[in-house]
């Protein structure tokens, strides 16, 4: 038997989110007013930030099971930010408060300073529809 590969890592599902993210976020910071678009925006900010912060256990398991327990709570430190901001985010979004979602999505911003996406990207508009599920639950 050959041994299985998982072409969609963590790691990769982690970079492709974090693109999506500052995509969104350069969206989000051309809208002057609250629409539905910005619904869309902020709602999909949240939850790829707690889908980020999902991943980040998948990615320290493999350290872990062979002891490499420093890197594995350094990297947990480097992206705990996610998952706090995916909470406070998620609950600014269904109290419309846009005055916190704005500094949390700057705070988003500044943290995925480092991350590139090019002018002829293939992500798309993964927000459609994301003020939708998030409300669903």
């Amino acid at each position: 038997m050959s041994r299985v590969f998982n072409p969609d890592s963590a790691g990769k599902e982690r970079a492709r989110l974090s693109k999506s993210i500052v995509l969104a976020l350069r969206e989000l910071m051309r809208l002057t007013e609250p629409n539905d678009t910005a619904h869309d925006l902020a709602a999909f900010i949240a939850l790829a930030l707690t889908e980020i912060n999902e991943t980040v256990e998948t990615s320290v398991a493999a350290w872990e099971k062979r002891g490499y327990w420093v890197k594995a709570d350094r990297f947990r430190l480097d992206w705990e930010w996610s998952g706090r901001l995916g909470t406070a985010l998620r609950q600014a979004v269904l109290a419309e408060d846009w005055a916190t979602v704005a500094g949390l999505s700057a705070q988003a911003g500044q943290k995925l300073a480092k991350v590139t996406v090019p002018a002829r990207h293939r992500l798309g508009t993964p927000w459609v529809g994301a003020w939708k599920q998030l409300k669903q639950g």
